[in-house]
């Protein structure tokens, strides 16, 4: 799967605020998914970052490159919480995604119609000229980078609805 617009949804029992968070807060970003830290300056043309996590440096050790401090970069194109976040997205992990350009990813938080405190979470990924980040964070068993977006969105809702983790580590 490396189509150039990768769509997203979840539904999450939780406040849009308590949403938001989960999603820009190092304290609880780091607590979900692959459990490296994002960091926010969260106004346009602010940075976005993910920081490397000693896991990440031992997977990437065993595979025979070396893991940047920054993982992931990017700038805040729109922030309005906590409704919506557009940014630039680039994976530096991988070497073959670190050569792609910046993708664009969008997250959206608005009031589900059918149930009272339920939101909707969708993430927009376009990934124009990124096949080999496509391939990645669609979460394909081929891809070697586990779940993708549908793992980082089933673990951020667990912990959001539940305080606890898919997988306790």
């Amino acid at each position: 799967m490396s189509e150039t617009t990768q769509v997203y949804r979840v539904w999450i029992k939780a406040t849009p605020e308590r949403i938001w968070a989960a999603i820009t807060d190092p304290e609880w970003n780091s607590r979900y998914a692959y459990q490296s830290p994002g960091y926010y300056e969260l106004h346009k043309g602010g940075s976005f970052r993910n920081a490397a996590t000693d896991e990440m440096r031992e997977v990437g050790k065993a595979n025979g490159f070396e893991v940047p401090d920054t993982i992931i970069d990017g700038e805040v194109l729109e922030a309005d919480p906590p409704r919506r976040l557009v940014q630039t997205w680039r994976m530096l992990m991988d070497p073959t995604t670190a050569a792609e350009p910046f993708t664009t990813l969008t997250y959206e938080i608005e009031e589900a119609k059918m149930q009272p405190g339920v939101y909707k979470l969708t993430v927009t990924h376009e990934l124009t000229g990124a096949p080999a980040t496509a391939a990645m964070v669609a979460g394909t068993e081929d891809s070697g980078a586990g779940g993708g977006w549908a793992w980082i969105l089933s673990d951020l809702k667990t912990l959001v609805e539940t305080g606890k983790n898919l997988v306790e580590r």
